[in-house]
């Protein structure tokens, strides 16, 4: 398996990163096999969103870092928040209330202190740097968090974000298949 460096953390990452949208679908052992089976094969990346069917998969997770003391030190938890379900439609909050409380609600899913990346999933019109950096420094200061970054982001909404925030923004997280390509048939656009 090839590492990289993530960011500030002192553990390097696999350069493949395991996605857990849906193991809301799986047992508790069958989310414990994959992780196991994932960290034989050099895989210690775990990537999460609060909304991946409702906290569930995060919760389900959880679980089984709860039943399996010492596992959290041997993986990467990234989370992302910022997506909100409405009646029967979805919106952005970026806001410092909505980033501090999905925030703690992904660390009581996932039964842990700290995560060690989160993103802004996807990118809001609307959001304001100002609320987005006070809430960075107070989960960085709280050390609920330890880096921070975006997904399905151009460098422009990156930048505007990054001129009040005092953190790195270290990940850009965009979502690209081969079935997927609009990031590059768009160029500078996202989603």
């Amino acid at each position: 398996m090839k590492f990289i460096t993530a960011g500030t953390l002192k553990e390097k990452a696999s350069a493949i990163i395991q996605g857990c949208m849906r193991i809301n679908a799986l047992s508790l052992d069958e989310i414990e096999a994959l992780i196991q089976n994932d960290l034989d094969l050099g895989i210690n990346f775990f990537d999460h969103a609060d909304i991946y069917k409702d906290g569930l998969c995060e919760e389900k997770f959880g679980q089984v870092l709860k039943r399996n003391p010492g596992l959290r030190e041997k993986v990467i938890l990234q989370s992302k928040c910022g997506i909100v379900r409405g009646d029967g439609h979805n919106y952005f909050d970026f806001s410092k209330e909505h980033i501090l409380e999905a925030v703690d609600g992904i660390l009581e899913r996932l039964n842990v202190d700290y995560i060690d990346s989160l993103l802004l999933h996807r990118p809001d019109a609307l959001m304001e740097p100002v609320e987005i950096a006070e809430a960075f420094d107070l989960l960085k200061a709280q050390g609920k968090v330890i880096d921070f970054g975006v997904s399905n982001q151009n460098p422009m909404m990156m930048a505007l974000i990054q001129k009040d925030v005092n953190q790195p923004l270290v990940a850009n997280q965009l979502q690209l298949s081969a079935a997927f390509t609009p990031s590059f048939d768009a160029g500078f656009h996202v989603n």
